[in-house]
Order: structure tokens, then sequence, then C-alpha cells
């Protein structure tokens, strides 16, 4: 009895909903939007809007923003900003280590990851977690030197920028195998 009730329910409901969706007025062609979309949401992207989130970067280094970074300045931006989550040093915080060059302890950036461009991506898109998107490219650079630098790949001093990151080699290369399938379509 209550499976019945609860699909009558649900039905009714979904047939609300998509039926609002026909309600919609429809678009403006000074919009530029085709005038069979009917949901009247939002507007289209600009370039400008297009650029402000194109922000990957390859493992090659396509996409790497100007700028540099070297670990003694990404040092002091770490404990303002990550040694919250992270600890001081990347190894005593409550969330992810992020130091270890010990392949038999938790994955971390020295004995895991595979591109040293990755921990730029990732800090760029993702830290710091309640601000996520906020850091500069150069604090961005000087927080990957700080982190690889305590990872012991790269030497002390080491400035890195859009040429230099690239060149990094990460121990944990060695661990990933290349997907150089045929056959199939090609994804570009």
């Amino acid at each position: 009895m209550m499976k019945t009730i609860f699909k009558i329910t649900t039905s009714v409901l979904l047939l609300s909903w998509a039926s609002g969706f026909r309600s919609f007025p429809k678009p403006s062609p000074a919009w530029g939007i085709a005038s069979d979309t009917i949901f009247n949401l939002g507007r289209p992207a600009t370039p400008a809007d297009i650029n402000r989130w194109d922000i990957d970067v390859r493992p090659d280094g396509k996409g790497l923003p100007k700028g540099s970074g070297m670990a003694r300045k990404g040092k002091t931006i770490f404990a303002q900003k990550c040694a919250a989550c992270h600890g001081v040093t990347g190894v005593e915080g409550p969330n992810d280590k992020l130091v270890s060059t010990d392949s038999s302890q938790v994955k971390a950036i020295g004995n895991y990851w595979p591109y040293a461009t990755t921990v730029f991506d990732y800090i760029r898109r993702a830290m710091p977690f309640n601000q996520p998107g906020t850091l500069t490219d150069e604090e961005v650079y000087s927080l990957t030197a700080f982190l690889l630098e305590a990872n012991q790949v790269i030497k002390p001093g080491t400035e890195l920028n859009a040429q230099t990151l690239p060149a990094v080699r990460m121990p944990a290369l060695k661990k990933y195998i290349l997907d150089d399938r045929t056959g199939g379509p090609i994804i570009r």
C-alpha cells in the first residue's frame, strides 16, 4: 500500500515539475539563443567568462601562467593559508599529509603524484579549501616549490616558473603507465 502511494506521489510530482518547463517564456532572438530553447536560464558565456575558467595545466606545462616562485616564500604562504589543514610542515595536519618521500607511507606529493604541473594545477584550482581560486599565480608557484622541496623532489633554492616546472621529474612517474592505446576514436 505504501509503495503504491509513494509511486503515485512521485509520478504526480515529476509530471508537475516537467510541465513547469513548458511555461517558461521563449528567449529573445537578441540573446543569440535558438528559439527552441525553453529553459531561459542564464546567458551565453562570453570569451572573457571562458578565459576566467580555462585555467587547466597539462603535464607538459601547456596552460601554465606567467610568474615564478621559490620555496622560501612558499613556506610563509603555507604557514598562513595551509597549515590549519595540513600542519606547518605538511605532515602533521588533520587533513592529507602532503610531505613524504617514503613510498611505504601514506600517499603524498613526493611518492604518489606523477607530474609536478598537476600539483600546481590542483593548488591553483582547489586551495585553500575555504577560499579556492584566491591564490595569485606567484603564490601557487611558491607553494608548489615549497612542497616539492619539502618532498625532496627539487633542490633547495630552485625557482619554479612556466619553463622549469614541467621539467621537474616526479619520483612516482615510473609507477604510472601512459595510455597509448589506439584503435578507437581519439579524444583531443
